[in-house]
């Protein structure tokens, strides 16, 4: 009504109200009436901001490549911006006169595709496809000391690279090489599996032998034990043996000496009992033989006497010049009672 409206911005919005070429207000989150023939109102939205992008680089291998990402940034330098670009806005605060807010994101953009080309061209394709996030970093902090940056009144909060991917035919041949390396790992695993279970069925093998030879071993050893038990056992028998056979030889000795012993009492005693005969019949001895015969007659049986008779007609056979002797007699000599 009559020119003057009324204006209220949030307190992401810097406000620039601009009255006769003068400034009249400035500040975020204001509300005023001004009169609209005479002012012009700039207002620089600063809070953040996200502005995506992609493009398109060459690596150091001459292999083309889309980095995909997002900045986020806020403008530090409302009115720095405000004099840069023109922020007038139409009564609303969103309806801008002109496309100029719209350049700030692109000029920011430019600045991390011209970081960004720098990266690429020192990494092949191999390595830049996975450094996504040593690349954001190394592009942010570029864009960072880009004096071109602190010119525009802006500050770069995060950059974050979602994606370096390389055209569809080089990412096709990436794969198959990479499709073959896997493969080729996986005949490696393989192989080194079967040279794992090889292995392991020789260890198992090893400890099987390993565990008969402890066992004949022990056998070996129970074997020496109880022979060496017998020997021990036998060579007790045999001293034993050897106790029971010296004592018998000691009985026998004893026995022999005993024997002997008695054997020389025995011939003791019968040479007493000769001595004591020859004692007796000496006296007989120093008789003569006539005496001796006569002895014997008196108390001979008829027969002996006979028989001495016969016995002295023998010793005088030389004297005898024909001797008869009757078969009764013979007889009678020859017939016992």
């Amino acid at each position: 009504m009559f020119g003057i409206n009324y204006l209220k911005t949030g307190p992401t919005h810097y406000v620039i109200h601009y009255q006769n070429g003068r400034i009249c207000h400035s500040g975020t989150g204001l509300a005023f009436f001004y009169y609209r023939p005479a002012s012009t109102i700039a207002v620089v939205p600063v809070g953040s901001d996200d502005v995506p992008f992609i493009f398109n680089e060459i690596t150091a291998d001459f292999q083309p490549i889309t980095i995909q990402g997002q900045l986020t940034y806020c403008i530090t330098d409302a009115e720095l911006v405000a004099s840069l670009l023109d922020y007038t806005i139409d009564g609303e605060v969103d309806h801008y006169l002109t496309d100029d807010p719209e350049k700030l994101a692109q000029r920011l953009v430019n600045l991390v595709q011209v970081a960004a080309r720098a990266e690429m061209q020192q990494r092949p394709l191999r390595q830049a496809t996975h450094a996504s996030d040593e690349v954001a970093n190394r592009v942010l902090a570029a864009v960072r000391q880009d004096p071109a940056l602190a010119a525009l009144g802006v500050e770069i909060l995060t950059l974050t690279i979602l994606a370096i991917k390389p055209t569809p035919e080089t990412a096709r041949a990436l794969e198959a090489k990479a499709r073959e390396d896997l493969l080729q790992q996986a005949d490696l695993a393989i192989y080194d599996r079967r040279n794992a279970s090889v292995e392991q069925e020789r260890r198992i093998k090893e400890n099987e032998l390993n565990t008969e030879l402890a066992v004949e071993s022990k056998k070996r050893q129970i074997r020496e034990a109880k022979a060496e038990a017998d020997l021990a056992v036998e060579q007790k028998e045999q001293e034993i043996r050897e106790i029971k056979l010296a004592g018998q030889i000691k009985l026998e000795n004893e026995r022999k000496q005993f024997v002997i012993a008695r054997t020389e009492n025995a011939r003791a005693e019968a040479d007493v009992q000769a001595y004591a005969v020859a004692a007796g019949l000496r006296p007989l001895q120093e008789l003569d033989e006539s005496t001796r015969q006569l002895l014997a007659m008196q108390s001979a049986e008829p027969r002996l006497m006979v028989t001495m008779a016969l016995k002295e007609m023998a010793q005088n056979a030389a004297k005898i010049g024909q001797l008869n002797i009757s078969p009764d007699l013979l007889e009678a000599l020859m017939l016992r009672e």
